[in-house]
């Protein structure tokens, strides 16, 4: 049986999904992205359809992501949040981010959050997906972000976070721990 080729933009969305799946399965490891495109953007196209919504601060990312047929929505009711930059002004969304529900803990927010990995604060993750512990570098991400996600990630409750450094990314279940490492 023969199977027909991926066009162009079906083999970057399937490679932009099979990074993001891996991401989240393996958190703290880093992953590649398609070459092409702005990557909040790729992740936004391959995440984002007519069921779902979305929030981003960023026009130039909000214009990509309304191509998608996705409704554009306020911080406390998207399903997806972009940030190519989380700083002060950012982080107030954040805390109207959804965590979901005990009954519909897929309810909660999925965040997408642009800094540099590999360089920066050392974090230990514990967890699902980690064989004893993986540590990962960040920078870019306020110490209040870290803060507010140990005050919301009560499993099954939480989010869901990409890292996102140009083309690389690495997956934060809402499942795993994480401690500021002391290097």
């Amino acid at each position: 049986m023969a199977v027909p080729a991926y066009t162009p933009s079906e083999a970057q969305a399937r490679d932009t999904f099979l990074a993001l799946m891996w991401a989240l399965s393996y958190p703290g490891r880093v992953y590649t992205l398609p070459a092409d495109g702005h990557a909040l953007s790729l992740i936004g196209v391959t995440l984002l359809d007519l069921e779902t919504s979305y929030f981003t601060p960023d026009a130039v990312i909000a214009e990509n992501l309304a191509q998608t047929g996705a409704r554009a929505q306020p911080a406390a009711k998207a399903a997806y949040h972009f940030y190519p930059v989380l700083d002060a002004a950012n982080l107030d969304g954040l805390h109207q981010c959804s965590t979901g529900t005990l009954l519909y803990p897929d309810a909660a927010s999925t965040l997408v959050i642009g800094c540099q990995i590999g360089i920066g604060a050392g974090y230990i993750l514990h967890g699902p997906g980690i064989l004893g512990q993986q540590t990962i570098q960040l920078d870019g991400i306020p110490a209040d972000f870290w803060l507010l996600r140990s005050a919301v990630c009560r499993y099954p409750l939480g989010w869901d976070v990409y890292f996102v450094d140009e083309q690389r990314i690495v997956g934060l279940p809402r499942s795993v721990q994480v401690e500021r490492s002391s290097t």
